[in-house]
């Protein structure tokens, strides 16, 4: 580490780091502000930049605010606690620009206004680490501190809903009361509607005393805990055995989607239901029309789609979430305008695309590596009117609408970004594609 003199931050970037000039480099200053001035300290440093944390704030900015969280700057789950929320989102709208115009050499036509959701308290899925930590003769449950593997030494956490905020603490003394307190690295939480779930990854069989002390937290905490022995196919409920199913719902549609604590869910069903009225105006699917739902997961947009009474395919890598989709169709009265297929999409060529057939519109909902190779196999025969794109990576999203902007021709009608995860980083964002 070393210190060095003020500078002043240009921006913020990607990571909701400070971005500053000094000596020829650029610093990437963790917890500054674009207009501040600062001093800081680098903990890397390369010929070209230097990463570095802030230590003193000379000039502050008027977006300054106090963190929520006692454990923010130490718990690597937040980095933007220091930014007032608006000023949060109005920096992930500019990187969202600044990707598309310079990766993608795009601008659109209109800025969609940002959607907002509630700024704490949002996190209905998250995966808690568990260790016992000689040093501090403690068993430690949270998230990963900064650029560590290490655990947070926390109590509470302000982005969790404060129900299982609350259980940190009471978690950390079950898990050090059991005999496989060792064999226990992870603990994955699932809210629904109507319960929440802990998934207990465990290494090692449970004694019976170990099972009486899950029966027994699981009662006076009102949660239902499932166990994981090996891999993801291998969870399954423990107790209490009768505990409602897992679901979030979408009201607006009428939709009820069930769901496996390993299945993908959006982490913030609140923001969830905003998205997918959103993504569902922009597309305005109608009856009789045609549509594609590429990476449907278990059908958050797909099912939707139906419900207007357009014919929809939801297209997705994994055949299990396909068979979860499928019932869920079913679950909802929804199989007479929703079909499914398994597909990888990641190998997707003109050929295999064809095989489909030609879509009036096609939703897109890919995860961070975006989705160039459905794109790249766009051809003027199969290619939809519309495209509604849905991504949770601007970087890959501005490659992506190079491509259907300068090869396929299409005009990027709007964009704009959804805070789906305040205080953190991440920028969730939509994009409409139409044929001029």
């Amino acid at each position: 580490m070393s210190m060095n003199t003020s500078v002043t931050v240009e921006s913020i970037d990607q990571e909701g780091r400070g971005v500053a000039h000094a000596d020829g480099k650029v610093i990437f200053i963790e917890g500054a502000i674009t207009g501040e001035q600062v001093t800081y300290s680098s903990y890397r440093k390369k010929p070209s930049y230097e990463n570095a944390q802030v230590t003193g704030v000379l000039k502050p900015s008027f977006m300054r605010t106090a963190p929520k969280c006692s454990h923010f700057g130490v718990c690597g789950g937040c980095s933007m606690q220091h930014l007032d929320a608006a000023a949060q989102v109005a920096a992930k709208q500019r990187i969202l620009e600044d990707n598309l115009q310079r990766i993608g050499k795009v601008t659109p036509d209109v800025l969609l206004p940002p959607i907002y959701g509630l700024p704490w308290g949002y996190r209905q899925r998250a995966r808690l680490s568990a260790r016992y930590v000689l040093k501090k003769s403690k068993m430690l449950v949270g998230f990963h501190e900064k650029r560590s593997s290490y655990v947070a030494d926390m109590s509470s956490c302000e982005i969790l809903p404060p129900k299982i905020s609350a259980l940190i603490a009471p978690l950390a003394t079950l898990v050090d009361g059991l005999s496989i307190r060792d064999r226990l690295p992870q603990i994955e939480v699932a809210c629904g509607d109507q319960v929440d779930v802990l998934v207990l990854r465990i290494m090692a069989p449970l004694t019976e005393q170990d099972e009486a002390a899950l029966r027994a937290f699981a009662d006076a905490y009102d949660v239902q805990i499932w166990l994981q022995p090996k891999g993801p196919d291998s969870l399954y409920p423990f107790h209490p055995l009768a505990a409602p199913a897992l679901t979030y719902t979408l009201p607006e549609f009428n939709i009820e989607m069930p769901f496996a604590p390993s299945e993908f869910t959006q982490v913030n069903h609140q923001l969830n239901r905003v998205m997918v009225h959103r993504a569902i105006r922009l597309l305005d699917p109608q009856s009789g029309e045609k549509i594609a739902d590429f990476f449907c997961g278990l059908g958050n947009f797909t099912l939707p789609i139906a419900r207007s009474g357009a014919q929809v395919l939801g297209v997705e890598g994994s055949a299990a979430l396909v068979r979860r989709a499928e019932q869920n169709a079913a679950h909802n009265g929804l199989s007479a305008n929703a079909r499914f297929a398994a597909m990888n999409l990641f190998e997707m060529n003109e050929a295999l695309l064809a095989e489909h057939g030609a879509f009036d519109k096609w939703l897109v909902d890919p995860p961070r590596d975006g989705a160039v190779e459905l794109i790249k196999a766009i051809t003027p025969e199969i290619a939809p009117k519309r495209i509604v794109y849905v991504s949770c990576n601007p970087a890959t999203l501005a490659r992506d609408a190079e491509i259907l902007v300068q090869v396929h021709g299409y005009v990027l009608k709007s964009a704009g970004v959804m805070n789906m995860f305040p205080q953190t980083s991440h920028v969730e964002s939509i994009a409409v594609f139409e044929l001029p």
